[in-house]
């Protein structure tokens, strides 16, 4: 694209306005107090948007009170979608599976010898899953991925 010479004494013509954009965040500061927070900023530490974070609690808080179900749901709805909802939603998928069987498996043996261990499995079966699923969701709720105890990788 060629331009046409201006007439010696005229002003040299204006260049076109560049686009507006936001500011890009201040960098890091290196220090003891924390950098000051961005206008604008909603993407909770660790996640991309504020619904990977939602999806991420859904799925550890919802396998403490549904077991396998609330993960499962997650999976499927939003795990093709977000790489970091998929890592929450099948490490909680795991631990709730695997758990969910163990369960039906002591109340099997606590139906045969009831008067044995019936109140140590009624119990302490579903409390220990109920409470790893709550420290696993307070740490995705800090922007981590919780790595559950006891659990065996049966998704992947």
């Amino acid at each position: 694209m060629s331009e046409t010479p201006t007439p010696p004494g005229t002003p040299d013509p204006e260049p076109p306005a560049a686009p507006q954009y936001d500011a890009p965040p201040p960098p890091p500061v290196t220090g003891s107090t924390p950098p000051p927070p961005v206008a604008g900023q909603v993407a909770p530490v660790g996640y991309a948007n504020s619904d990977e974070k939602t999806w991420a609690l859904v799925a550890h808080f919802g396998g403490a009170i549904t077991g396998f179900i609330a993960p499962l749901v997650v999976f499927l709805v939003k795990g093709n979608e977000s790489p970091t909802v998929r890592a929450h939603s099948v490490a909680a998928l795991n631990f709730q599976i695997l758990w969910n069987i163990i369960s039906f498996v002591s109340y099997i043996i606590a139906t045969c010898l009831g008067w044995l261990i019936l109140p140590l499995v009624l119990f302490l079966v579903p409390v220990f899953p109920f409470v790893i699923a709550i420290i696993a969701g307070l740490k995705a709720n800090e922007g981590q991925l919780y790595k559950y105890p006891a659990t065996i990788e049966l998704i992947k």
